[in-house]
């Protein structure tokens, strides 16, 4: 009897996903099984508050290709991901979304992509959501790419195919507050696109609420980028040169008596509003990056893993 160690390791973070999982299993099987790729799906349990740790548990039981690993709460999109990284094993590691908005068929395309090179990546074509969310995607991608102080593709999410030993390089990054796709461009290697669709999610409602998003935003911009500090600083020199000016053409006006009697009370206290709030906005700015340097220092693990199934299991031909 030999051991077959997979071609393809699939990460696929869940939370509160129970009725997606079976589906996603299916189709991976459909989409894999005739192009020929020996492949194992690799769940990672969130935390979930629905019926998702059992359903993974009775599908790592009846199904020799699927592990699963239960956290012992919710610690965060980006840390299950992290999480499933350091469980995988095989010669590629991809990340995918179970809710089958990332399509099964374009993880095969993504595959075969990858002879020659560390990495390839998603780059979405298009996306289900609505207009709104459609606008602040757009917005942020281009935002960060331009402050990132690494060039950070647009339009790339998590979903992607990497070699083994561009992983081994991506667990061995210390920081505990992990964007990954930042952390993927960060390492650079031999990395390159491939355009695709997003469905809508199959089953089920988002996860990933605006608040949960805005929070990752500003994790990604934190994370990759000085510009917030700099900006800081520029305000300061700003409104120093302003309140310079001003003083030159207040102290102007008195001495050609052009200033009017009990002039300056309601500029006063403009002025007095408006340094106060950018002050408060620059500690807001410092406080983020000192916040995130506190957690680092503390260097708790990235996330508690409950139980592991079926990691003991090999699969034998």
């Amino acid at each position: 009897m030999q051991t077959v160690k997979p071609n393809l390791c699939i990460v696929v973070p869940a939370y509160n996903e129970e009725e997606n999982l079976p589906l996603l299993l299916n189709e991976l099987d459909a989409a894999l099984n005739p192009a020929g790729i020996v492949f194992e799906v690799l769940f990672v349990d969130d935390g979930s508050r629905d019926h998702t740790a059992e359903i993974l548990r009775k599908l790592a039981a009846t199904h020799k290709n699927v592990r699963a690993v239960i956290l012992n709460r919710n610690f965060g999109h980006q840390a299950a991901v992290s999480v499933g990284l350091r469980h995988a094993r095989g010669g590629a590691i991809a990340i995918m979304d179970a809710d089958l908005q990332d399509r099964p068929s374009d993880l095969v395309q993504l595959y075969r992509r990858l002879d020659g090179v560390d990495v390839v990546y998603a780059v979405r074509r298009s996306r289900p959501e609505n207009l709104f969310k459609r606008f602040a995607y757009a917005v942020f991608y281009r935002l960060l790419t331009r402050l990132a102080s690494v060039p950070i593709p647009v339009d790339s999410g998590d979903f992607c195919v990497m070699s083994a030993e561009f992983v081994a390089h991506l667990n061995a990054l210390p920081e505990r507050l992990r964007y990954v796709r930042g952390l993927r461009a960060w390492i650079g290697g031999r990395q390159v696109s491939v355009a695709v669709d997003r469905d809508a999610r199959r089953t089920g409602r988002p996860q990933y609420t605006f608040v949960k998003l805005c929070r990752l935003a500003i994790d990604g911009l934190i994370s990759f980028s000085y510009v917030p500090l700099r900006l800081a600083s520029m305000l300061g020199i700003a409104i120093s040169g302003m309140a310079l000016i001003g003083f030159v053409i207040v102290l102007t006006w008195r001495f050609m008596g052009l200033l009017p009697t009990g002039a300056g009370v309601a500029t006063i206290a403009l002025s007095v509003l408006f340094i106060g709030g950018v002050q408060l906005l620059t500690l807001g700015i410092l406080g983020e990056y000192v916040g995130r340097i506190f957690d680092e220092v503390k260097a708790r693990p990235v996330a508690v893993v409950s139980e592991v199934v079926g990691e003991d299991r090999q699969r034998d031909v």
